[in-house]
């Protein structure tokens, strides 16, 4: 599977080990983030990996950021993006059970790596419960 990853200078560290992760179960991953942790614009990284979601070139996207908030905001002004910001694996399991997120927005500063890669693993394997949910999930774009 393709996956779309970005980060601002809070995430290096957490992407490098998403992406080894990612690659040793045989992703194709598109690195739109910074490699360093010199000071940049979240936006910057995040619009990349939310157009192509929304453009469908990738079925998911992963951002990463200080709080998540920065780059839940950007991305989720893209039509058909869900972007949601988890903390631990039982938030990144409702976020695609109930809401179909096709983003995981991750806040470095509130995370550990290791915490990341699991969310990483729980993201990729929960399937979205439809049902129900897909009623709100259709009402959740305003365009």
């Amino acid at each position: 599977m393709k996956i779309a990853i970005g980060n601002d200078h809070a995430g290096p560290d957490y992407k490098f080990a998403i992406v080894a992760y990612l690659k040793e179960q045989g992703h194709e991953v598109t690195n739109y983030g910074t490699d360093t942790l010199d000071s940049v614009d979240y936006p910057d990284f995040a619009n990349p990996v939310a157009k192509a979601v929304d453009d469908g070139e990738v079925p998911f996207g992963i951002l990463i950021c200080g709080s998540a908030n920065g780059v839940a905001m950007t991305a989720n002004k893209y039509p058909k993006v869900r972007a949601a910001i988890c903390w631990n694996q039982e938030i990144v399991a409702l976020s695609r059970q109930h809401n179909d997120a096709n983003i995981l927005c991750i806040p470095a500063r509130f995370t550990s790596i290791p915490q990341a890669v699991k969310m990483v693993q729980t993201f990729l394997k929960t399937e979205f419960e439809g049902g129900r949910h897909q009623n709100r999930v259709d009402k959740i774009t305003c365009s």
